[in-house]
């Protein structure tokens, strides 16, 4: 099993990741619906958020007790939170651009955006996977945001299977507006490339956010893939977008809502652990140590992920070879129903 969640409080958990993966996938509808929708989740809210974090740091730097202990301070300070936070935004903001043609978004030369800022992701991520590795190799060190991580090779092979990611996204430029004008559709962006990416990313928490990840690696990856999969065929990586930015806010905001303390207690009885802490629980945990660690999932997960990418690369040059075709260029996956269902909502 991948997380702790049996006896006395798995109902709890379930309850709460099942209720964030709704939430999720309502928020979602919301968001991409309409303008105004759009306007309040990804314009509004986040100029708050930005003036409530900035306020943040100008208190903690002034020495200021409420922001010194202000949960987003103390656990959500790290710069990967705030560069996910904000990449986040750009592609949800961009993607708004794209589907309303406003400004640039209705230029040929932009097209590839949605390539470009999901790249900028990926590599923020390969990054930190590569950080964990090189901090803590197969012993425990304590993060910014106070999550004992344990690195390894788990670490390497997703990192490897994240830049691989890149270069499986196909057709760079055949980005749409639906027709009513409701999405951003990338139709070469089939399953395919939605299931090597969703095992990548599910790698890529359980390895760096392993306290997030019964929420951030499971529940968020499924909202968008369940949109994408029974009603929005074409548009999953603008639903991937959006949930990503309304789930980090959320997360910056109330880290406690999932939080396990460097100490043992969790701030609430939904908070979920790994199998990387062996006996479910952060006892015998120590700096430079490696008691109670069980690195096998994550290495599991994180060769998969490696695995999978690499056949996905491997079929799409050999798709552009048969075909004679560039793969950033053309679509690759036009036999594909999915992709069919996609075109015909342009």
């Amino acid at each position: 099993m991948l997380f702790h969640v049996y006896g006395d409080l798995a109902v709890w958990q379930w309850i709460a990741m099942l209720g964030v993966l709704l939430g999720l996938i309502l928020l979602n509808e919301f968001a991409r619906k309409t303008k105004f929708g759009g306007i309040v989740m990804f314009f509004v809210l986040p100029a708050i958020l930005t003036a409530y974090f900035v306020a943040i740091q100008i208190g903690a730097a002034m020495g200021a007790d409420w922001a010194l202990n202000n949960q987003t301070y103390l656990y959500m300070n790290g710069w990967f939170h705030y560069a996910k936070i904000y990449a986040a935004l750009a592609g949800c903001i961009g993607f708004m651009m794209i589907k309303y043609g406003w400004g640039i978004g209705k230029q040929h030369w932009f097209k590839p955006f949605p390539f470009v800022i999901v790249a900028i992701n990926i590599l923020i991520a390969v990054a930190s996977d590569f950080e964990t590795a090189i901090k803590g190799w197969y012993v425990w060190h304590l993060s910014p945001e106070q999550v004992w991580l344990y690195g390894g090779w788990h670490n390497v092979m997703n990192g490897i299977a994240g830049i691989l990611n890149i270069f499986c996204m196909t057709a760079w430029w055949s980005v749409y507006a639906s027709k009513d004008k409701t999405d951003m559709l990338w139709p070469d962006m089939t399953w395919v490339y939605i299931l090597v990416y969703d095992v990548w990313n599910f790698a890529y928490t359980y390895n760096c956010l392993p306290t997030h990840s019964w929420y951030c690696g499971i529940a968020l990856l499924l909202a968008p893939t369940i949109a994408a999969v029974f009603w929005n065929r074409g548009g999953w990586i603008q639903n991937r977008a959006n949930t990503l930015a309304i789930w980090c806010m959320f997360a910056q905001v109330f880290p406690l809502f999932q939080c396990t303390f460097p100490d043992g207690t969790a701030a609430t009885k939904w908070a979920t652990l790994p199998t990387l802490y062996a006996d479910g629980t952060l006892n015998g945990i120590v700096e430079g140590g490696s008691a109670n660690a069980d690195p096998t999932a994550m290495t599991i997960v994180s060769a998969l992920a490696l695995i999978v990418n690499v056949i996905a690369l491997g079929y799409i040059i050999y798709q552009a070879k048969k075909r004679h075709i560039n793969p950033y260029k053309e679509d690759v996956f036009v036999n594909q129903k999915y992709y069919k269902d996609a075109v015909a909502r342009m």
